[in-house]
């Protein structure tokens, strides 16, 4: 299999801070030669350009979940702001809008939310979605705050309807996949994944969440693990996996503008 590209990782974690290194190193062994650690708040965002400039394989998104935005101060969205300028951060992010779990008032999430679309549109950097049992809500809010213009972003661990995904590439963004796709019960979002256009498709493990099928449980998931899901995918869409790695890894390099 080719070069294959995991747009969504939190090398970050906890879970991941005795073996980060080596958990990279597998992760290329594997031909995960690309990575995005993901940002989760102020201080994860930070950590997470720190290990971006450490390593050749990975680079940085910067952002406030959703489920952490009631946490987030003023002085945070400066670092936020001051860490999307920075080599090797690619996206804004993670973002986006939950109401799955009850931590943060909504109407925080959706100020929040609005605070990093309009800082891509500033910056043209990519956002990335969180969406979680609020399809209708995400849809709407980037239909409002797009004005008419193609927005750049990703929908990320996506498990939402065709029709969702659909509108979503129709405001510009791409859809991404991760271990979930594979599980035995998805047969559902197979389908849905089996229909997006292999121009618009990327994989991601959400690491260290979600391992995918055949490991599945295995904790923590790591992005070696992501030549698993990559299989799915080629086969949902009837391709060599060689072929679904070449595509999904182009689209995310062109998407985070990574030579």
């Amino acid at each position: 299999m080719d070069s294959l590209f995991d747009t969504h990782a939190h090398l970050d974690d906890e879970q991941f801070a005795d073996v980060r290194d080596e958990v990279i190193a597998r992760a290329v062994a594997a031909g995960v030669r690309y990575m995005i650690a993901m940002g989760t708040t102020a201080t994860s965002s930070q950590k997470c350009w720190e290990i971006a400039e450490g390593s050749p394989h990975v680079w940085a998104a910067a952002g406030i979940q959703p489920n952490y935005a009631h946490e987030a101060k003023l002085e945070d969205w400066d670092l936020i702001q001051d860490l999307v300028g920075r080599e090797r951060v690619v996206a804004i992010g993670e973002t986006g809008l939950d109401r799955y779990w009850d931590h943060c008032p909504f109407e925080i999430q959706e100020q929040w939310f609005e605070r990093h679309v309009r800082l891509s549109q500033q910056t043209h950097l990519p956002f990335i979605v969180h969406m979680r049992e609020c399809e209708a809500e995400i849809i709407k809010s980037l239909t409002r705050w797009s004005d008419g213009q193609l927005l750049n972003g990703v929908m990320h661990s996506f498990t939402g309807s065709l029709d969702t995904a659909e509108a979503a590439m129709d405001l510009g963004l791409d859809i991404s996949f991760a271990g979930m796709v594979t599980f035995k019960n998805a047969a559902n979002l197979r389908d849905v994944a089996a229909r997006i256009p292999l121009d618009r498709l990327l994989i991601e493990t959400d690491s260290p969440y979600l391992a995918p099928h055949p490991k599945r449980g295995q904790r923590p998931n790591e992005p070696a693990l992501m030549v698993h899901t990559a299989r799915c995918l080629a086969d949902a869409h009837q391709i060599d996996p060689s072929e679904l790695a070449r595509q999904t890894t182009r689209n995310a390099c062109r998407r985070f503008a990574i030579p």
